[in-house]
């Protein structure tokens, strides 16, 4: 499927550092510092949270990627300034408002990752819906090492895609796991070979954005807040949230042609 992505306009357009393009459903947005791979500043990390707020309302799923040869090498140490605590607790809690606005935002996002995904690049990367890992990927969590600890959301989100274990021995020993490990525990749903990331990501979002709006929604919204619950707990919110989506036109639609034999059926994966 060929996507003919055009440069975004409007208030998208005057983010400099990243590259926004859209060809509808679909909008593409790249961190666009490779000369520092990537290495994420506040202006940068507000800039993506700008972009996620100020989507056109035809987009319907969004694919993050990196320029040059990395997705993202983490935090801009050159830019990180002596702070008291106080201010620290508020810088990350304003990076947890911009992953918020990944995970919980309108759209579902799909990453491509290739070469280095450490730190903050990783609380990015941790923050999206769906990871497709080119072989060049690697991940790190290089904070242990640098005596801080991460603040970008990586402690409630990084051990619920590969466990606390894993989380500990790479911030402990600095462990860097590769594509492939990574992949194997949880990292990426998805291994490519390189410089095929972006097509399958194209490919993913736009089957991610066929779907009915409401039960992206119900994906995105209410699965990780029902796998925060009690089993108790989490059963109601899935009966309410299957109640609301079911009783959506646009489900009911799609399970007519289903039953009138109008859509095709689940097959396995070539």
């Amino acid at each position: 499927m060929i996507h003919n992505f055009q440069a975004a306009a409007g208030p998208l357009a005057t983010l400099d550092l990243l590259s926004i393009e859209i060809a509808e459903p679909i909008a593409h947005l790249r961190l666009n510092r490779p000369a520092k791979r990537n290495a994420i500043n506040d202006s940068l990390v507000l800039q993506l949270q700008t972009a996620m707020l100020n989507l056109p309302p035809a987009v319907k799923a969004v694919v993050l990627s990196g320029a040059g040869e990395h997705f993202c090498a983490g935090l801009d140490l050159s830019e990180l300034s002596e702070s008291s605590v106080a201010e620290g607790v508020l810088h990350s809690r304003m990076w947890h408002s911009v992953m918020d606005s990944i995970q919980f935002g309108r759209v579902p996002v799909v990453a491509v990752l290739h070469g280095a995904v450490v730190g903050g690049g990783l609380e990015i990367a941790s923050s999206c819906h769906i990871r497709v890992a080119e072989a060049s990927a690697y991940y790190g969590l290089p904070e242990g090492q640098r005596g801080i600890f991460v603040g970008g959301g990586g402690s409630a989100r990084v051990p619920r895609l590969v466990g606390v274990a894993t989380m500990t021995d790479m911030m402990l020993c600095g462990r860097v796991l590769d594509a492939q490990e990574g992949y194997q525990r949880g990292f990426s749903q998805y291994l490519v070979a390189d410089g095929t990331g972006f097509a399958k990501g194209c490919e993913l979002a736009t089957r991610i954005a066929g779907n009915a709006p409401l039960s992206n929604f119900a994906v995105m919204q209410a699965l990780p807040r029902i796998a925060d619950l009690s089993q108790s707990d989490g059963l109601f919110l899935e009966s309410l949230m299957a109640a609301i989506a079911q009783g959506d036109d646009a489900a009911k639609e799609r399970v007519r042609a289903f039953l009138e034999k109008r859509a095709g059926k689940v097959e396995k994966s070539s």
